[in-house]
């Protein structure tokens, strides 16, 4: 028997195990949000283009107050409004994004100034560059502004706007089919017989492709014959640029997945040392890339949030890895997994983590009640105070 893959190598595996087959495509930057990069956004401007008014005030060079506090304003410069030069020994009333005059070296914002007659008198010592912001402080000429797989947040796409991007290369959406198995499954809704249980992972797998910004091409759910699973396997691969399924991985007679994929496409069955969700498939079938999770929700649930999301985004285009852990402190102690990485879903309050008192891979409700995971290596006891890394489930 193969040894279990420990987590940080089966990270660095999965890495490799797929490869973009998403296309590239002309996409409007209105319809962009969500989509993924797929070439670097070089900027061919300077934001902002000019040196400008962080303030509503008045902008002046700082010198001609050497020997008086008080100034006549030669001109009034609104935002979109070209300024023409200060006139020598003169202010120029000024508003916040308006452009700075060629001769002014600082804007004083008009809380610190009085109106004496036709002057303006200043209240405090001026320096240069106050209140200006410099052509460029956001945004430098030939700058990248986005990376290659980058997915666009709607700030991304404001960022893009402010160049004057109307439009970029994205790779395609990936289009992700689900199978589900299992005759102990029911469809929520229906009654259920003697030994059912309804079908949560179905819904579960859809959310979170859905969630990581993907595209459900179509969800089926196969019976525990070899016949149904080859039947909705094929149907899959048809629409689908990845298969992702949950349970039929395992070594039992009625998982019926494994044996399916070694008689029409290739297996690499990886077993990772980690605690829930030890059984884990990387395939191909009907020649389409597969992803096998484990039946039990909490199986499913942390494998494809550790695995299953990176191999997407790798055959999407994107850019991804693993959320930074935060470090948390252990209000309680536990022994350790001795050849097992343990995920425990955990409560975090100001630092401090506390685990929900159900931990079984079968069981959903705790990773709805609790804040994320606390990853415990293998062989680590858990002492009270002790540090440990903590992924939030909102970091996914």
């Amino acid at each position: 028997m193969a040894p279990l893959l420990p987590f940080k190598e089966a990270i660095e595996h999965i890495k490799g195990a797929l490869e973009r087959v998403t296309q590239i495509e002309t996409t409007p930057l209105n319809q962009a949000l969500g989509r993924v990069l797929a070439e670097d956004v070089i900027s061919s401007i300077q934001v902002p283009p000019a040196d400008n008014s962080a303030m509503d005030g008045y902008a002046l060079c700082a010198s001609d107050l050497e020997h008086t506090d008080s100034l006549l304003v030669s001109q009034r410069i609104a935002a979109g409004c070209a300024p023409t030069p200060l006139t020598a020994n003169s202010c120029a009333r000024i508003f916040t994004g308006a452009e700075i005059p060629a001769g002014a070296n600082a804007v004083v914002m008009q809380e610190n100034t009085e109106l004496v007659g036709d002057s303006v008198r200043f209240l405090n010592p001026v320096r240069i560059n106050d209140n200006i912001r410099p052509a460029g402080q956001d945004i430098a000429l030939g700058a990248t502004v986005l990376e290659k797989g980058k997915r666009l947040s709607a700030i991304d796409i404001g960022v893009l706007a402010s160049i004057g991007i109307t439009e970029i290369q994205a790779f395609t959406p990936l289009k992700v089919g689900i199978l589900t198995t299992g005759d102990e499954l029911q469809v929520a809704g229906q009654p259920l017989a003697a030994g059912q249980i309804y079908n949560s992972n179905g819904p579960l797998i859809e959310s979170l492709v859905t969630s990581a910004g993907h595209h459900v091409s179509l969800r089926l759910h196969a019976m525990d014959s070899v016949d149904a699973t080859e039947s909705a396997l094929k149907q899959l691969s048809e629409c689908s640029d990845v298969i992702i399924s949950s349970g039929g991985v395992s070594v039992g007679e009625e998982d019926h997945v494994k044996a399916t994929i070694e008689q029409n496409g290739q297996l690499h069955l990886w077993k990772i040392a980690i605690k829930p969700g030890k059984p884990l498939v990387f395939a191909n079938v009907f020649g389409t890339p597969f992803i096998g999770l484990p039946g039990n929700p909490s199986s499913t649930l942390v494998t494809f949030h550790l695995f299953a999301r990176l191999a997407l985004a790798t055959a999407a285009g994107e850019q991804l890895e693993l959320p930074d852990p935060i470090p948390v402190i252990c209000a309680f102690e536990r022994k350790s997994n001795k050849s097992r990485d343990e995920f425990l879903r955990v409560h975090v309050n100001h630092g401090v983590a506390t685990p929900h008192s159900q931990q079984s891979s079968g069981a959903l409700l705790a990773a709805s009640q609790t804040d994320g995971y606390l990853h415990v290596p293998a062989q680590q006891d858990v002492t009270l105070n002790s540090y440990f890394d903590f992924y939030p489930f909102n970091a996914f």
